[in-house]
C-alpha cells in the first residue's frame, strides 16, 4: 500500500543542509570515516600512515585512544582496515611524522608514511610475519605434545591433560611449550602491555592475562594451547581480511599494464600504460583487454563490458564509440584514442572507491565495535568475581576458580565477533563491484535491505530517455507506410532524438531508407525537403500553423494527444496535412515488473519525481504501476529536494534514483542516492552513494536482495558468536569447561565467521523472482550521516 499524500503546490523553496559527499559520518567511536588521500608534509594535517597490525576494529580503538589525544580529537582520524591505512584529516593539530610513529610503536604496532608503492608489500609482509610466529608457535606445541605421549605412553595420550601425576613436567617438554607459548604471544604481548598501561583492557590483554594464569598454575600444556590457537585465530583474520583485499585487488588485474602505441609516423610501439597521454592512439587486438578508457577511431567489433559494468552481452563498438579499461575486446582489431590516463580511468576509479569504501562502517558494524569495549572489561570483571567470590562466600578452592575465571577470559576473547562484520561488509562491497553495483560504504550496504521508499527521476530511469513513435495518424486518405517513408526521408540526414525514433519506427515497419532531395531545417520549428518530385514538410503543430494548415489537425486528435502528454510532430505537403505522428519517452520494457519486484520485497511506498507535465508523468505511472498519489510532477530541482523531504519524514529509509546530476540535491536530501547509468559520468559516481554502472533497472532489486543476504550472514555470525560464548560461560560457572575447550571453540567460531562471510564472494545472479519479506532490522534507525 503506497503512503503518497503530498502537496502538488510549489512555493519558495527554503535552504536545506545537503550532506558532504566527503564525510559519511561517524564509525560509532567519534571517528570519521571518510578516507580522503592527501599528500604527506612533515608536520601538517592530511596524512596516511600505513600501520603495520592494523587488521581489526580492536586495533582502531587502540589507535584512537593513544593518537587521538595528540591530533586534537578522535574526530581527526579516519582508518581503512581493509589496507591497514591510518589517516590524519585535514584540521587536525600539527603534530610531526616522527612522533606520530613514536606513539604507534607505543601500542606494540609500527608505522610509517603512506606509499601507494610499497603498501602491497607491507601488507604481504605483515602477513608473512604472523604466518611465521603461528607456524613456529604451532611447531612447537606439537612437538611439546609428541613429547608428552612418547613419555606417558598410551595412558598419557588419552589423558593429555592429567599432566604426569605428582612429577613434575620434564624439562625438555616444558621448554616446547614455552617455545610455544613465545612465538604464540610475541606480536600479542606489546599491544597487551599498551593495554594494560592505559587502563583499557581488550582481547590482547584477555589472553596475555589468561596465559599468564596458567603457567602460574603450572598449566604449560594449556598455556601453550591458547597461546597457539589465539595466534591462529589472528593470522585467520589478517587472512580473511587480505581475501577480501585480494578481491578487490583483483580488479587492478583486469588492465594490461602496456599498451600497443601507434606513433605519429605509423609505427607501434608497446609502452607501460601510465605513459600514455590523453589523445595518444593504440591498437587493441581481438581477445585482448582493453587498457585505458577511450574513443573507437578505426575498426569494428563487439566489447565485453561485464568487468566494469556487468553485463553478459556483448556490445557493439564502431568509430565514435567509447571503450574502457578491463573489458575485453572480441573478434577483430580496434584503434582506440586515449581518453583518460591510466590513473583516472573508470576502472581505477571504482578501484579506489572499493578501497575507501571500507573505512565506512555500517551501522550494524559500529555496533558491534560499541559492544566489543564494553563487553571487554565487563568480562574481566566478572572473571575477577568468579576467581573471588565462591572461594571467600562457600569455602571453595582458590584453585579450580581461578581456573575457571581464566578459562572465562579465553571463551570470552570477541575475536570471532569483532571480525565478523568488517570482513563480510568488505566481501559485498567486492562482490556488488563486480556485479556492476558500485556501493560506496559499509553504510549504503545496509541500508537497501531496510528501503520503505524509493523516489525515482522518471526520464533515464523509469523511461529510456529515447522517445519513440507510439502511433501513426494518417489523414487524407494516406497509408500509414506513406506517411512514415516522408518523414523517414526528410529526417535521414538528422542525429536529433525525434529523427532517431521516426527512422527506428520506419525501419521497424520494412520501409527502405530514401533520403529526400534539397533538406533545410527550419530553426525550432522543423524540415522541409523534396521527396518523389514534391514537396514536403515536417514539423510541430505551430510550424503547420505557420504555414497556414492549423484547422487540417483534427481538434479531437491533438487534444488526444496533449493529454497523453505525448509529443505531436505534423508530416505535409503543399496541399496541407498528410498525417501527424505520435511520440513519447520510451518505457523500459521492464520497468512495470522491476517496480512489481519492488514492492513484492517490501518496498511499500514508489514514487516518481519529474520536470514533465503531469499528463506525460500520469500515464507513464499508469503504464508501469505506480500510485498516482505518488507521482510528483513539472518539477524543479529544487522541488525535487521537497518532495524528498516528504517522504523523508514519513519513511525510515528512502533511496532516491536519478541520474546523478540533475538530481543531485534530492539524491543528498534522502538517507543514500542511486546514480543510474554511470559509466563515463564522473559527475554522477561522485554525488551518489551507489552507482548503477549501467542502465539496468534490475540491478535495483538485485541491490536490495544482496544487502539482505549480507545483513542475514552478518547476523548468523553474530549470532553463532555469542551463542557459542553463552553456552561456555554457562559450563564454566559449573566448572564444566577447559581452557583448551575453550580456545578451541573460538578458533573454531573464527574459522566458521570467516568462511561464512567469504561466501558473499561467489557471483549472485541478478533477482529472478522474490519472495516477500519484512524489511532488514537495523541497530540503527537511520543511514549514518545522512
Amino acid at each position: 500500500m503506497s503512503d503518497c499524500t503530498h502537496r502538488h503546490d510549489h512555493g519558495h523553496v527554503h535552504d536545506h543542509p545537503h550532506r558532504d559527499q566527503k564525510e559519511v559520518g561517524c564509525c560509532g567511536d567519534g571517528t570519521t570515516c571518510s578516507v580522503p588521500i592527501a599528500s604527506s608534509s612533515s608536520t601538517g594535517a592530511g596524512r596516511s600512515f600505513r600501520v603495520s597490525g592494523l587488521d581489526c576494529a580492536e586495533e582502531v580503538a587502540i589507535l584512537n585512544k593513544a593518537v587521538g589525544p595528540e591530533v586534537g580529537g578522535t574526530d581527526h582520524l579516519a582508518f581503512d582496515v581493509l589496507n591497514g591505512r591510518m589517516i590524519i584529516l585535514e584540521g587536525a593539530r600539527s603534530v610531526p611524522d616522527d612522533r606520530i610513529v613514536e606513539i604507534v610503536a607505543e601500542t606494540g604496532m609500527s608505522a610509517e608514511l603512506w606509499d601507494d608503492d610499497s603498501a602491497a608489500a607491507d601488507q604481504v609482509a605483515h602477513l608473512g610475519r604472523q604466518r611465521q610466529f603461528t607456524l613456529l608457535s604451532g611447531v612447537f606445541w606439537s612437538a611439546g605434545l609428541l613429547w608428552h605421549i612418547l613419555e606417558t605412553g598410551l595412558s598419557g595420550a588419552l589423558s593429555l591433560f592429567a599432566g604426569h601425576g605428582e612429577e613434575p613436567m620434564p624439562v625438555p617438554e616444558a621448554g616446547l611449550f614455552a617455545l610455544a607459548i613465545l612465538f604464540g604471544v610475541w606480536l600479542v604481548a606489546p599491544k597487551a602491555w599498551s593495554s594494560a598501561r592505559r587502563l583499557s583492557p581488550d582481547m590482547n590483554l584477555l589472553m596475555v592475562v589468561a596465559i599468564a594464569g596458567a603457567i602460574g598454575l603450572g598449566e604449560f600444556f594449556e598455556a601453550a594451547t591458547v597461546a597457539f590457537f589465539f595466534c591462529l585465530s589472528l593470522y585467520l583474520e589478517s587472512w580473511s581480511v587480505g581475501r577480501a583485499r585480494r578481491a578487490v585487488a583483483a580488479l587492478l588485474d583486469l588492465a594490461p599494464p602496456t599498451v600497443r602505441v601507434i606513433r605519429p609516423d605509423g609505427s607501434e610501439a608497446t609502452v607501460p600504460a601510465e605513459d600514455v597521454r590523453i589523445g595518444d592512439q593504440f591498437v587493441v587486438r581481438g581477445g585482448d583487454r582493453i587498457p585505458l578508457d577511450g574513443e573507437v577511431t578505426a575498426g569494428a567489433g563487439a566489447v565485453d563490458q561485464s568487468p566494469i559494468t556487468g553485463e553478459s552481452a556483448l556490445i557493439p563498438k564502431e568509430p565514435g564509440d567509447e571503450v574502457y579499461a578491463g573489458t575485453i575486446n572480441g573478434e577483430g582489431s580496434l584503434t582506440v584514442r586515449a581518453t583518460k590516463a591510466a590513473s583516472d580511468t573508470m576502472l581505477s576509479k571504482i578501484i579506489r572507491m572499493v578501497g575507501d569504501a571500507q573505512a565506512r562502517r555500517a551501522p550494524v558494524e559500529q555496533w558491534v565495535a560499541k559492544f566489543a569495549r564494553v563487553y571487554t572489561p565487563a568480562v574481566l570483571a566478572l572473571a575477577v568475581l568468579l576467581a573471588v567470590l565462591p572461594p571467600l562466600l562457600f569455602g571453595e578452592a582458590w584453585v579450580t576458580w581461578f581456573y575457571n575465571a581464566l578459562v572465562l577470559l579465553v571463551i570470552a576473547c570477541p575475536c570471532a565477533l569483532v571480525i565478523s562484520t568488517p570482513v563480510s561488509i568488505v566481501a559485498a562491497l567486492a562482490s556488488a563491484a563486480r556485479a556492476g553495483v558500485l556501493v560506496k560504504g559499509g553504510a549504503y550496504v545496509e541500508a537497501p535491505g531496510r528501503t520503505t521508499a524509493i523516489a525515482m527521476d522518471k526520464t533515464g530511469t523509469i523511461t529510456m530517455g529515447e522517445p519513440e513513435v507510439t502511433a501513426v495518424h494518417p489523414l487524407r486518405e494516406r497509408s500509414e507506410r506513406d506517411l512514415l517513408s516522408r518523414a523517414a526521408a526528410l529526417e535521414a540526414r538528422s542525429s536529433h532524438p525525434l529523427a532517431r525514433a521516426i527512422l527506428a519506427r520506419s525501419e521497424r515497419d520494412g520501409i527502405p531508407a530514401i533520403v529526400a532531395e534539397d533538406t533545410r531545417t527550419i530553426p525550432g520549428r522543423g524540415l522541409e525537403g523534396r521527396f518523389d518530385g514534391q514537396a514536403i514538410w515536417l514539423g510541430s503543430d505551430r510550424f503547420a500553423s505557420e504555414r497556414g494548415f492549423a484547422d487540417a489537425i483534427p481538434a479531437g486528435l491533438k487534444s488526444e494527444i496533449e493529454e497523453k502528454g505525448n509529443t505531436l510532430v505534423v508530416v505535409g505537403d503543399e496541399m496541407g496535412v498528410i498525417g501527424v505522428l505520435e511520440l513519447r519517452d520510451r518505457i523500459r520494457p521492464d520497468a512495470g515488473a522491476i517496480i512489481a519486484k519492488l514492492r513484492a520485497q517490501g518496498v511499500g511506498t514508489i514514487a516518481m519525481l519529474t520536470g514533465d507535465n503531469a499528463n506525460t508523468a500520469h500515464a507513464v505511472a499508469a503504464e508501469v504501476g505506480i500510485d498516482p498519489a505518488c507521482v510528483w510532477a513539472e518539477l524543479l530541482p529544487e522541488d525535487k529536494v521537497i518532495a524528498v523531504e516528504e517522504l523523508v519524514a514519513t519513511h525510515n529509509v528512502v533511496a532516491m534514483i536519478g541520474d546523478g546530476v540533475n538530481d543531485a540535491p534530492a539524491m543528498a536530501r534522502a538517507h543514500y542516492g542511486i546514480a543510474m547509468g554511470v559509466v563515463g559520468s564522473d559527475a554522477a559516481i561522485e554525488v551518489a552513494d551507489i552507482a548503477l554502472m549501467t542502465d539496468d533497472v534490475s540491478k535495483i532489486p538485485w541491490l536490495i536482495d544482496h544487502s539482505r543476504h549480507t545483513m542475514r550472514i552478518i547476523r548468523e555470525n553474530i549470532g553463532i558468536s555469542l551463542a557459542t560464548k553463552a553456552a561456555f560461560v554457562g559450563l564454566t560457572a559449573f566448572g564444566i569447561a577447559s581452557m583448551w575447550g575453550a580456545i578451541a571453540a573460538d578458533v573454531g567460531v573464527s574459522l566458521l565467521v570467516v568462511a561464512n562471510s567469504l561466501r558473499l564472494l561467489n557471483p549472485r545472479k541478478p533477482v529472478t523472482s522474490i519472495e516477500r519479506s519484512s524489511p532488514s532490522i537495523s541497530t540503527s534507525p537511520a543511514v549514518p550521516g545522512k
